[in-house]
């Protein structure tokens, strides 16, 4: 599966990985979200290890220091857990459900 944003494929393993080598962050997935500009865009849904404080621009940042930028989210979203199945493999359906209600500004 790999996220075509502006005719480039990105593939979200690379973004997770980079943004799980962050130190405040303990869980990440990246999905391909709907843009008018690019198609579709990178975005994350990040897990904050717990007490520590980042933000977005943080993430973006750190991203950058090891891929193109074309491949940094373009959106970040925080969530108390991601979701994954019960073997522990990434739950990308529930990913993409939960980031979507959570940009369409649904935060129940």
């Amino acid at each position: 599966m790999s996220i075509n944003s502006g005719g480039e494929k990105i593939y979200p393993e690379e973004v997770e990985a980079a943004l799980v080598r962050h130190d405040a962050v303990f869980d990440a997935a990246v999905v391909g979200t709907p843009s008018d500009r690019w198609g579709e865009q990178v975005t994350a849904l990040v897990q904050p290890r717990p007490g520590s404080a980042v933000t977005a621009d943080d993430l973006r940042a750190h991203c950058r220091t090891s891929m193109a930028d074309f491949k940094v989210p373009k959106e970040i979203v925080f969530v108390e857990e991601v979701p994954r199945t019960p073997v522990g493999k990434l739950d990308y359906q529930k990913v993409r459900q939960e980031v979507v209600r959570r940009l369409s500004g649904d935060l129940s």
